[in-house]
């Protein structure tokens, strides 16, 4: 019983309007047995009959016609009884029916806001419920459902807005301090102060360069269309990531394993976003190695899946704080400023491209030391 109460609210309006309905026919049943069955008309004692008859064959006559009266009455007492019953099981029934009949008619609203809110996306917030009909509970909730999508698709327009200009207004100057230090490099004879500060100022230009652009993409991931989608090769995007670090692999004498099961990979997607999360979850592997380290690198693909993991070696980690990296700007430790070359935005960049394709990520600290990485996308061919 509890099992069919915790079901949905149809089935709950329905099992109270039955029981209610059942209720009050057991109540009228017995009622009803009260009045008509709850004593039984016994004729008045007869006097003797004097005449031809004897007094004792009167009263035997008498007694006679008393119990089979009082049999007829109980008969049609028990046939009350039967009919009633069997109209109470058969108006249950019918209470059922009609009960499921009027809780899909009053809940008919609600499921239609339902069906046109898991169809708005943030790709659609301009769509609204536009319910009609009466001012009652069920148009109160759609327009404040309709309030509230006015209220996101304002916020989403602004930060589309503010990413546009971000990625402009920033660039530009960035471009422009680059080519002055270029221009005062390239003066005869330059101070080796200047030569030395410029090559100080130049690293932290391509590491504010590197950050602006991992925001830009982590933006585009969270809050923009996938309009380029096509089939994808995880391994083959593995191999290309690997093949351009190579002298950072070897700077760090790491060993590279890939572990291809069957044919290869593919996913359907943005090709640039799908591009850019193999080589985070590559250029995480690298950075936050100890050197002479390995990496492990699966591909894996059945009917509806496809994928991919990097799983390294190292120092034991905690879970905790490795739930939390997929979060911006998240590191390990206490350390704000993280690795040379680390921005912070590498897993969350990762966990953003997944969920725009509507995958699966995984982060586990493994028991031996170190961290495995895994993506679970859906899997097409390479024809799609």
């Amino acid at each position: 019983m509890a099992k069919l109460w915790n079901g949905t609210v149809g089935r709950r309006f329905t099992i109270l309007y039955a029981a209610g309905f059942l209720g009050c026919g057991v109540l009228l049943l017995a009622l009803t047995y009260v009045v008509s069955g709850g004593r039984v008309t016994r004729a008045a004692p007869q006097q003797p009959v004097t005449g031809p008859l004897d007094a004792a064959t009167a009263q035997r006559h008498i007694r006679d016609l008393e119990s089979r009266l009082s049999a007829v009455h109980a008969l049609q007492s028990r046939r009350l009884l039967v009919g009633s019953l069997v109209a109470l099981a058969v108006m249950a029934g019918v209470s059922l029916v009609l009960g499921r009949v009027l809780a899909g008619r009053v809940l008919r609203p609600l499921r239609l806001i339902t069906a046109a809110t898991r169809r708005i996306t943030a790709e659609n917030l301009h769509q609204r419920l536009a319910v009609d009909g009466p001012v009652d509970e069920v148009k109160e909730l759609a327009d404040t459902v309709d309030g509230l999508l006015e209220r996101l698709e304002a916020s989403f327009a602004a930060q589309r807005r503010f990413v546009g200009n971000a990625s402009h207004e920033l660039r530009t100057p960035l471009a422009t301090m680059r080519a002055s230090l270029d221009v005062a490099v390239a003066k005869p004879e330059p101070a080796p102060q200047t030569l030395a500060l410029a090559g100080r100022i130049r690293a932290e230009l391509d590491r504010l360069e590197s950050l602006l652009e991992g925001l830009l993409v982590l933006a585009r991931a969270q809050h923009g269309p996938l309009a380029d989608q096509t089939a994808v090769s995880l391994g083959e995007s593995a191999r290309a990531a690997l093949a351009a670090r190579a002298d950072d692999i070897a700077a760090k004498s790491l060993t590279v394993v890939v572990d291809e099961t069957g044919p290869d990979t593919w996913t359907r997607g943005s090709p640039a976003l799908l591009s850019r999360m193999v080589e985070n979850m590559v250029d995480n592997a690298i950075t936050h190695n100890e050197v002479g380290g390995w990496i492990r690198m699966r591909t894996e693909q059945s009917q509806t899946e496809a994928r991919f993991a990097v799983e390294t070696g190292g120092r034991v980690l905690d879970q905790g704080q490795v739930d939390r990296l997929t979060r911006p700007f998240e590191r390990l430790g206490a350390d704000r400023t993280g690795p040379e070359g680390s921005s912070g935005l590498g897993l969350s960049i990762v966990a953003a491209i997944v969920a725009a394709h509507g995958g699966r990520l995984g982060l586990v600290a493994r028991p031996e030391g170190g961290l495995r990485v895994a993506v679970v996308l859906s899997a097409t061919g390479p024809e799609a």
